[in-house]
């Protein structure tokens, strides 16, 4: 039994240790159990594209990249108008309310304000009152007369007809400068078919006289009142340093009056042969009046001392009708090339060339300028017609003399400006292009002659030389000694007041001004 017993618990302990080790594996096996959600975060929604491409994985990837971009394309917003509340249209009583209380541009009326209907309270006026006396100013316009300067300011053609004749005793009416203020009073009329009384006119004849014409009774009465004018010259003198321009300028030269003492001076010597120690001195006509006003004429002397050479005096001359710069010995001298006479290029020049019409080849002894029928032919210099006519192949032909041997001739002209005899100056008109004579279209055919023989007229140049002597001689020096006889600045001087000036003052602010400064108003 014993060993039954031992065996059975030997098979036993062997079963038993089977089930023990089972009976351990078992627990530990069993899991809990997950829910959805843990599983949906176990899932790989975004995977990397560029792994496992073809899967499964890869498929369920792209899917999602594919989902995302549906979504954000669907919800991409709008970028159109965003659409407010619209107000009602305003009606027509609405809108002429508004227009009433605006103010318009002058463009469209300038209609603005409330207007309103006439009522029974509103008595119309048999007669309007007219206003005592009118004050205005008309301006003197450029080739305007004074007569009807008078009767568009609304005065009598009778008293404006007097007025002017008036003036005209007083000062000849084409010096009257354009755009003088005119001051007219117009007085009270009797009826409203006839015009006003002229009470007054006044204005700036000149630079030296004022004018007035008032109403004196029944009359008008024409009054000088003539303004002090100092006339002395404006003299200007100064070290040319680095620049003659500037250093005049700095001076206080004016830079019109500069511009013409370079042409001077230039004409005299060449300005690069001027050293910077040199002086320069410029005089300019100058006139101060009065009442302020400052008057800056032409230039009257040129001037430069020259350290170690003769000094320059030019002054300006006028003999008969012509100015020109002098030296101080009473010499003249202007020189440079001819004027061209006509506008226009050179198609045909001095010497042998075919004839266009004759067909054999002959002296083209002078030059042909290209210009359209009826341009004007200018003088080349001073000089006097010696013939103006027809002139066989020439056609209408002028031919002008300008002293010292030389003339100048021009042909194919349509038509004359000058007779024979006449004295021409300088870029004057003597007549008009056009084809007369042999000629094969409109042009001028330009000669020049020395001695009678023609000669190429671009290798000529032009002297012109004059000179005093006698009386006109004494004139110049003493008109030259009178200038430089003038200091520096002394036109700049104050002015000495007159017995005009001292009138007693007619406005109180005038009144107050003498009182402080001691000084009477200008005006």
């Amino acid at each position: 039994m014993f060993e039954g017993k031992d065996l059975r618990f030997a098979s036993a302990g062997v079963g038993g240790s089977v089930a023990l080790a089972d009976a351990m594996v078992i627990p530990l096996r069993q899991t809990a159990v997950r829910s959805w959600i843990d599983r949906i975060g176990e899932l790989d929604l975004v995977p990397d594209l560029g792994e496992d491409v073809g899967s499964i994985r890869w498929f369920r990837g792209l899917g999602t990249l594919t989902a995302l971009s549906i979504c954000a394309l669907a919800l991409l917003p709008d970028f159109g108008p965003v659409f407010g509340a619209q107000p009602a249209l305003p009606t027509e009583a609405e809108f002429e309310e508004a227009r009433g209380q605006m103010i318009m541009p002058i463009a469209f009326g300038s209609d603005s304000g409330k207007r309103m209907a006439a009522t029974d309270t509103v008595v119309a006026l048999a007669g309007s009152p007219e206003r005592p006396r009118i004050e205005l100013t008309a301006t003197l316009g450029r080739g305007d007369s004074f007569s009807r300067v008078l009767q568009r300011a609304g005065v009598g053609g009778s008293e404006a007809s007097l007025v002017t004749s008036m003036v005209s005793s007083a000062t000849p009416l084409n010096g009257i400068e354009p755009g003088t203020p005119i001051d007219i009073v117009l007085g009270k009329r009797t009826t409203k078919n006839v015009a006003r009384p002229l009470e007054s006119v006044a204005f700036r004849a000149r630079f030296d006289l004022n004018l007035e014409v008032s109403r004196s009774g029944n009359s008008l009465q024409l009054i000088r009142k003539p303004i002090a004018v100092d006339d002395t010259p404006l003299r200007i003198r100064g070290v040319i340093g680095d620049s003659l321009y500037r250093s005049a300028r700095a001076a206080g030269a004016p830079a019109s009056a500069i511009q013409d003492y370079l042409k001077v001076i230039s004409g005299r010597t060449s300005l690069s042969t001027l050293r910077s120690s040199d002086e320069f001195d410029i005089i300019v006509d100058y006139k101060r009046a009065e009442t302020g006003e400052i008057k800056v004429g032409n230039l009257l002397y040129a001037g430069v001392d020259r350290e170690g050479r003769s000094a320059i005096q030019m002054l300006k001359w006028t003999v008969g009708e012509t100015s020109q710069w002098f030296e101080a010995s009473g010499v003249g001298e202007s020189r440079g090339a001819l004027s061209r006479p006509v506008n226009g290029a050179i198609t045909s020049g001095f010497g042998m060339r075919r004839h266009p019409i004759l067909g054999y080849s002959r002296m083209h002894s002078g030059l042909d300028f290209k210009a359209s029928y009826g341009t004007p032919i200018y003088a080349v210099t001073d000089g006097t017609v010696a013939f103006a006519g027809r002139k066989g192949g020439y056609g209408n032909f002028v031919q002008l003399n300008h002293g010292g041997g030389l003339a100048s001739g021009y042909g194919h002209m349509s038509r004359f400006a000058v007779t024979a005899g006449t004295r021409v100056r300088r870029g004057q008109i003597i007549g008009y292009v056009g084809s007369t004579g042999l000629s094969t279209g409109p042009h001028l055919h330009y000669e020049l002659y020395r001695g009678g023989r023609a000669v190429n007229p671009m290798s000529v140049k032009f002297t012109q030389r004059a000179q005093l002597s006698g009386n006109d001689l004494a004139r110049f020096k003493g008109r030259l000694n009178s200038l430089k006889s003038v200091k520096a600045g002394a036109a700049l001087a104050p002015l000495r007041p007159t017995e005009r000036a001292q009138e007693k003052p007619k406005r109180e602010i005038d009144r107050l001004t003498q009182n402080m400064d001691g000084r009477p108003p200008r005006g």
